[in-house]
């Protein structure tokens, strides 16, 4: 069944924020953190049926804090990808867990920090990809080691838990749009089709109206030359039909080739964290391969 032809509700869930979302051996596979705390997992062979699929609990990793772990299936094993500090936001850094066999439930071991080689710096929403045989992480980090600013940042990796290179800024919040609350950048996503890559990003802070999705467009070359990359001038996906702050999303494509944006969002000017849900719907591509996601639906 085609995207254009499957019902969603929206939300697809009521409550929930961040999250990550894989398409893997004709199942759709959403993990999210709850209260901070544990990891949940969601499956089903549909979109639409993650709205009602059971949660399955991951064992935790110890304190603190953990925020937005990213599900990925990379070179034969599965993945999760979270920050996490020992109390203090301040300390937040980027972990990751290894699965022991094939099954996205688990069980995982812990492989430690994912941390750049150059500095140790606060870091969340860390994601690696792998673009030409090569990996990369991307993820969201402060410029120095107080709050202020979250910029983009990319760096090298030799294998799946380890950076390899320094971390290369590759993006800013520069723009008046990204700026709203505090200039901030954060859940990059990769997006790679038909050998083009992508970085899907959220901009402005995540409890403002104003939360939105931008996009940076690699134009080839060296990868972490920050020069090799264009940003969309204007957010890609905003705030509109009395949905606002929508952002901190995953993209998907199913084995028919449909493509979803599976991201939060809140129903009330002014709600903030506690009343973020998780939507999904489907988006498509333009004539020159680039994504078009529209516009947020309304509220069932």
């Amino acid at each position: 069944m085609r995207a254009e032809e499957v019902h969603l509700p929206n939300p697809l869930l009521p409550h929930g924020a961040d999250p990550s979302v894989v398409f893997h051996r004709g199942e759709f596979l959403l993990i999210q953190s709850e209260q901070a705390r544990e990891f949940v997992l969601r499956r089903a062979t549909n979109v639409a049926g993650l709205a009602s699929a059971p949660k399955v609990s991951i064992a935790p990793p110890l304190c603190c804090n953990v925020w937005a772990p990213e599900l990925v299936w990379l070179r034969g094993r599965w993945w999760i990808y979270y920050a996490k500090d020992d109390g203090t936001n301040a300390n937040h850094r980027m972990y990751t867990m290894e699965s022991v066999g094939d099954d996205p439930a688990g069980p995982y071991v812990e492989r430690g920090k994912v941390g750049d080689a150059t500095n140790d710096l606060w870091a969340i929403d860390g994601a690696p990809f792998e673009f030409d045989g090569k990996l990369f992480f991307v993820w969201s980090g402060w410029p120095v080691n107080h709050d202020g600013q979250q910029n983009l940042y990319l760096a090298p990796m030799s294998d799946p838990a380890t950076i390899s290179g320094p971390r290369v800024l590759l993006s800013q919040p520069d723009q008046p749009w990204e700026r709203h609350g505090l200039p901030l950048q954060e859940g990059p996503e990769p997006l790679i089709r038909d050998g083009r890559l992508f970085i899907v990003y959220s901009a402005s802070g995540s409890w403002t109206d104003d939360y939105c999705l931008g996009l940076l467009t690699f134009k080839g070359g060296d990868l972490l030359d920050p020069k090799q990359w264009v940003k969309s001038p204007q957010p890609v996906f905003a705030k509109a039909n009395g949905t606002f702050g929508p952002g901190h999303n995953s993209m998907v494509h199913d084995a028919t080739g449909s493509w979803w944006n599976v991201y939060h969002a809140i129903d009330e000017s002014g709600g903030g964290w506690k009343k973020r849900s998780i939507r999904a719907q489907p988006f498509t591509w333009d004539a020159k391969g680039v994504p078009v996601f529209g516009k947020p639906r309304a509220r069932d």
